[in-house]
């Protein structure tokens, strides 16, 4: 559990963003502090409406660098301006404001608050089906808190998941410390059973995506677990597989319980069985015992499976965890090992997107965007703006069909048709 800071600069939607990142960051069990001093990340929100603004806000990123362990920079400077940043060297992570809560997670797995009661905000009702995990990772704290995994019945995750929908949730958002081993601690993964049920035996218009799942945990059910996804359009085809490290010596260190053989098992598995899907995952960079050689092996499974979804972060030490009390590469290494990856992270993405451009996709809308937009999910649950929403009688819980016209290297703009 991290301790951030977070500023905001500009306009309501910004503010609008900066609730939501709150929201989130709470839901996993982190909590805000004063100041930047006592963070162990700073957020900024930035704005970029002037040439007077960009100054300040270049100014004050240089000076939450060096008041905060850890700097991430979101808002619409650093999505239309970020290469500003970075020219000035504000050692920081650029991220789209959905990207942020992941991050600041450190690849610890996530953590609600008490109890795993479902949510409805908005047209989306959050469904955490379990509390805890079966992992030991020697860098996560969460663990602390939550335990081994605890997993009520099908049936009950499957009545919760039916409210939801009858109180007016349109996308249920399956949550958990690890979504794949739902069923350990009765003895059977029960995930594809739960997916299959939900999709199957609730009667109303809506999708469901599905959070973390560790490739540990979904190995021994990826092929059970591909074919619900194949049979239900339901389900959103998108899978968040946290890998960490392309290095098979950093994920034993991690005391992860995959090896990378095995997840890309998993990914050749969703590309036979998927025509069209997302592959979203995690990795931490810099980790105390990752030689160059380690990093080198990271990005080439980067470009292997190349995921449309990343979060990448540079390894912090948590107080109490194994990792802690090793000794750790310095920031420039970590800093350099994150830009390379995250220049390659924004290619790939964009050459996602870029080939979606001119296609036709269903979507649905999930939330209002910025300005008079709603921010709307395809099949893959990749992220399409549909722009001038009031002026089309568009609004959330939506379903429409949209041609892709243009992207912003992380979300398209679609039309609808």
């Amino acid at each position: 559990m991290a301790r951030y800071h977070i500023e905001t600069y500009g306009c309501t939607s910004n503010r609008g963003e900066s609730r939501a990142i709150e929201s989130a960051l709470r839901d996993a069990g982190h909590y805000r502090v004063d100041g930047p001093e006592e963070a162990d990340v700073a957020i900024m929100n930035t704005c970029t409406v002037v040439e007077k603004t960009e100054r300040n806000m270049l100014r004050r990123a240089k000076e939450l660098e060096k008041e905060t362990a850890d700097l991430i920079i979101t808002g619409c400077m650093a999505l239309a301006q970020g290469e500003e940043f970075r020219e000035e060297d504000v050692d920081a992570q650029i991220l789209h404001w959905d990207d942020v809560p992941t991050a600041v997670t450190n690849g610890e797995c996530p953590t609600p608050g008490p109890g795993v009661e479902p949510v409805l905000d908005g047209v989306v009702g959050i469904l955490p089906i379990a509390r805890g995990c079966m992992s030991n990772c020697s860098y996560c704290i969460t663990k602390f808190a939550t335990g081994r995994v605890d997993s009520p019945s099908v049936e009950e995750n499957v009545e919760k998941a039916r409210a939801l929908v009858h109180a007016g949730a349109k996308e249920i958002r399956i949550t958990g410390q690890d979504t794949g081993v739902y069923g350990w601690d009765e003895g059977d993964r029960k995930l594809p059973e739960l997916l299959d049920r939900i999709c199957s035996e609730i009667d109303g218009d809506f999708r469901v995506r599905l959070g973390m799942a560790n490739p540990g945990g979904v190995h021994g059910i990826h092929e059970e677990l591909v074919e619900v996804f194949a049979e239900h359009e339901t389900l959103y085809n998108f899978i968040h597989l946290p890998v960490q490290s392309g290095s098979d010596t950093v994920l034993e260190d991690m005391r992860r319980q995959h090896r990378v053989d095995k997840f890309v098992e998993i990914v050749e598995t969703f590309d036979r069985k998927l025509e069209y899907w997302t592959l979203s995952t995690d990795f931490i960079v810099g980790f105390p015992t990752e030689t160059d050689a380690d990093h080198a092996q990271s990005m080439a499974l980067f470009k292997e499976v190349r995921p449309e979804k990343v979060n990448i972060t540079r390894f912090s030490k948590r107080p109490g965890t194994d990792a802690a009390e090793m000794k750790g590469l310095g920031g420039t290494v970590k800093k350099e090992r994150s830009k390379e990856m995250s220049e390659l992270k924004m290619d790939v993405v964009a050459e996602a997107y870029e080939a979606m451009v001119g296609e036709t996709h269903e979507v649905m809308v999930v939330e209002e965007g910025t300005g008079d937009s709603v921010k709307c999910r395809d099949e893959a649950y990749r992220q399409i703006i549909v722009q001038n929403a009031s002026e089309r009688g568009v609004e959330p819980g939506d379903f429409l069909d949209v041609e892709v016209t243009s992207h912003q290297t992380v979300y398209a703009f679609g039309e609808p048709v």
